[in-house]
C-alpha cells in the first residue's frame, strides 16, 4: 500500500539513518519539526556499529568519539545516556613505532627533549617553527608539516596520525580542510607555536591535538544511535532503500519500493557516492563534484587473546604505524585497555587496522591473510605468542571521506549548485568533519538552518 506524506504531516524527510542523519532528526524534533527518516539497512546507526560476542565487546566502526561539551554533550543527555558515558584515561600513552619498539609519544617538554622518536637538529629545527614563512597557497599536510617542522615530525607523528585518522595520503590531504584548527593558528599568528600559546592564555584549546574527553559507552558506541532511534520511533523507516529523489512543484518526493515520501525539505545524510546516485539525473555537475570526493577501504581487525599471550603491558591507547616502517597495519588501539569491560577477565582486546589511500589494494585479499599480515605486523612489537582466540574482521569497502587538496573549493562548488534547488540539504561526514562529534555538531547546525527560516 502507498503512503504519501504532505508536508504538513511531515516538514522534513532525512535519507540515512547513520549518526548524522538520526542527530539531524532528533534536534529537528527538539525544534518542533515533525520528520521521516529513511534508512536502507535493518539497523539504525550507519557504521557505529558494536558487537558483543564470547564476552567481548567489538566496534566495527568508530571506538570513540572527543568529546568537548556542545551539541554532542546536549544529545546524550537529551537521549538519556548520559550515566552510560564512559572515559579514556587522559594520562594513557600514545605509542609510535620506531626502531621495532612502542614509544610513547611526548606528553610535555621534558619528554620532548628525551624522546627518541626526533634528533637533536630535529628538535632544534621545530624550535625555529616561529620564523617560517606563512604559506601562499593551499598546501597538502605533508607539504605544510615539512615547511613549519620539519621532515621528520612529519614522518614519526603527522603522517601516522594521518593514517591513523583518516587512512589518507598527507600528500593529498589539505591541511586547511582536514585539520582547519591547525591551518587557523598559521593563518592567524604566522605561528603554530605563538598561536597555541595565544588561545592557552585566554583560556581556549589550542595546537594540533583537540582537547576533550575520549568517551564511548560501557555497551559500546552503537549505545548512542540505538538511543536515538528509540527517541525517533515511529519516526524511523528501515528497510526503506530510497531508489530515487524527484520534485513537484514545491515538494521532494523520495521514492521506494511501494512508497513516496514526500516534503518541502530534504536531508541527504548519506555518503558523497550515495547522493550523487540520488541526485544524477538533477545535476550532472553535481554528480561529478560528489564522486570526486575519494573513500578508501579499510579493514577493521578485532583479535582477542589470553593475558599471558601478549607480553606487552597494553598501558597506552594504543600505536600507530608510520608509513616510513613499509609496514601494511596503520595502527591498532588497545581495545580492553582503553574502556573497561572490552574482554573478559584474564583476556585483552586489541582492535587493529589495514588499507587506506596508499593500499587501495587490500579489498581485494581474502580474510585470512589480512589477519595473518596484521599479526606479522604486530607479533613483535606486542611479543604476542600464540595464535588469536578471538577474532572479528569487518571490511569497508569504502570507509572514510578523504579531504583532499581542493576539498573546500569542491564544497562551495557544491553549494552553489544545492542553493539553486530550494530545500535541498546535505549533512554527512564528507564535509564538516569525520569524526562522531563533528557529525553531531553538523547535524545540529543544519537543525539551527533550518528552523531559522
Amino acid at each position: 500500500m502507498d503512503r504519501r506524506f504532505s508536508a504538513a504531516m511531515r516538514d522534513v524527510l532525512i535519507v540515512g539513518g547513520g549518526i548524522s542523519g538520526l542527530a539531524t532528526a532528533w534536534f529537528l524534533r527538539r525544534r518542533g519539526v515533525a520528520v521521516t527518516v529513511l534508512e536502507a539497512g535493518g539497523e539504525a546507526g550507519g557504521t557505529v556499529r558494536t558487537i558483543a560476542r564470547a564476552g567481548f565487546t567489538v566496534e566495527t566502526g568508530p571506538t570513540s568519539t572527543l568529546s568537548r561539551g556542545g551539541a554532542l554533550d546536549e544529545l546524550i543527555a537529551g537521549v538519556g545516556v548520559q550515566a552510560d558515558v564512559v572515559e579514556a584515561d587522559r594520562r594513557a600513552p600514545r605509542y609510535i613505532v620506531k626502531d621495532n619498539r612502542l614509544v610513547a609519544l611526548p606528553s610535555g617538554p621534558i619528554d620532548f627533549i628525551k624522546t627518541p622518536l626526533f634528533t637533536a637538529s630535529a628538535k632544534w629545527r621545530l624550535l625555529a617553527e616561529p620564523v617560517w614563512r606563512r604559506a601562499r597557497a593551499e598546501e597538502s599536510i605533508a607539504q605544510f608539516a615539512r615547511r613549519r617542522i620539519g621532515a621528520q615530525f612529519l614522518d614519526w607523528a603527522v603522517d601516522p596520525f594521518v593514517s591513523g585518522v583518516y587512512a589518507g595520503d598527507p600528500e593529498r590531504l589539505s591541511v586547511r580542510a582536514a585539520i582547519p584548527r591547525l591551518y587557523a593558528l598559521e593563518a592567524q599568528y604566522g605561528s603554530l607555536f605563538i598561536g597555541a600559546l595565544a588561545q592557552m592564555f585566554r583560556g581556549r584549546s589550542g595546537g594540533a591535538q583537540p582537547r576533550g574527553r575520549l568517551i564511548s559507552f560501557r555497551r559500546g558506541m552503537q549505545t548512542l544511535p540505538t538511543a536515538i532511534a528509540r527517541e525517533l520511533g515511529e519516526s524511523l523507516h528501515l528497510n526503506t532503500r530510497v531508489s530515487a529523489l524527484t520534485r513537484a512543484g514545491a515538494q521532494w518526493i523520495a521514492h521506494s519500493a511501494g512508497a513516496e515520501y514526500r516534503a518541502s525539505n530534504v536531508v541527504l545524510a548519506v555518503p558523497a557516492y550515495c547522493a550523487a546516485d540520488l541526485l544524477a539525473p538533477m545535476s550532472p555537475e553535481l554528480v561529478r563534484e560528489l564522486k570526486a570526493i575519494a573513500y578508501p577501504p579499510v579493514v577493521s581487525i578485532a583479535l582477542g587473546f589470553t593475558r599471558k599471550q601478549v607480553e606487552h603491558p597494553l598501558d597506552g591507547f594504543g600505536a600507530l604505524l608510520p608509513r616510513r616502517l613499509q609496514r601494511e597495519t596503520l595502527g591498532v588501539i588497545f581495545s580492553s585497555t582503553l574502556f573497561a569491560g572490552r574482554a573478559p577477565p584474564d583476556k585483552v582486546l586489541l582492535t587493529a587496522f589495514i588499507g587506506g589511500a596508499r593500499n587501495p589494494a587490500v579489498g581485494e585479499r581474502d580474510e585470512s591473510e589480512l589477519v595473518d599480515r596484521v599479526l606479522s605486523d604486530l607479533r613483535p612489537l606486542l611479543a604476542i605468542q600464540g595464535d588469536p582466540i578471538f577474532r572479528i574482521v569487518t571490511r569497508w569497502p569504502q570507509a572514510i571521506p578523504q579531504y583532499e587538496l581542493g576539498h573546500n573549493e569542491r564544497l562551495a562548488r557544491i553549494d552553489a549548485i544545492l542553493a539553486e534547488k530550494p530545500g535541498l540539504h546535505v549533512c554527512a561526514n564528507w564535509r564538516g568533519g569525520i569524526s562522531l562529534a563533528d557529525c553531531v555538531s553538523s547535524a545540529a547546525a543544519l537543525a539551527d538552518t533550518l528552523t531559522a527560516t
